[in-house]
């Protein structure tokens, strides 16, 4: 599932098309999505789709279910999907909404609830993918891992104890995968 990331993003790298600055994290993600799912063989047992909702964490109506920016949903078990949470780093300081998320959507398994793992894209606009992940590294606080397979990408790994609800069997550990894609140079065009 990253390297269908990274090869969406790198397509999108290449494309470069104009995202809509009124709604940037919304845009960025509504363009990465088909790239991921032309990199796909459609061969995995998961598809990917854009605006995913999660209705088992969904509080009584009239609320609305949690909505993955993007997510990789088992074909077997649709319940069962695997979310991507996308956040705009106008600048590789700015990670205080990035980090709301993971305490606040992931850790309380409010994301992810049949899933011990799951994804936080970056959208760096400027500055530097490893000063984005020092920043986010003391401000969760955690430690930050390299991926063995993607260790020439930004993208490092967090683990994590998760607190499950009363009365639910969702798992514990969770382990936190973050990938900064750098957009330096995002044509933007707004309305």
């Amino acid at each position: 599932m990253l390297g269908l990331i990274w090869r969406g993003y790198d397509q999108m790298q290449s494309d470069k098309p104009v995202v809509d600055g009124r709604d940037l994290e919304r845009s960025i993600t509504q363009l990465l999505e088909p790239r991921i799912a032309r990199a796909m063989s459609g061969d995995e047992p998961f598809y990917v789709q854009h605006g995913a909702f999660e209705r088992e964490t969904m509080l009584p109506a009239p609320a609305q279910p949690p909505q993955y920016d993007i997510a990789f949903i088992l074909k077997s078990d649709e319940q069962v999907m695997w979310p991507m949470e996308a956040k705009v780093l106008e600048t590789a300081g700015a990670v205080s909404e990035y980090i709301k998320d993971i305490h606040g959507q992931f850790l309380t398994c409010r994301y992810a609830p049949f899933s011990d793992e799951g994804a936080m894209l970056g959208f760096l606009l400027s500055g530097v993918a490893d000063d984005a992940f020092r920043n986010i590294a003391k401000k969760v606080p955690c430690e930050l891992e390299n991926h063995p397979v993607f260790s020439s990408r930004p993208q490092k790994l967090s683990n994590h104890i998760r607190s499950v609800p009363l009365g639910k069997s969702y798992p514990t550990k969770f382990r936190c995968h973050h990938l900064m894609l750098e957009f330096p140079n995002l044509k933007r065009v707004s309305g």
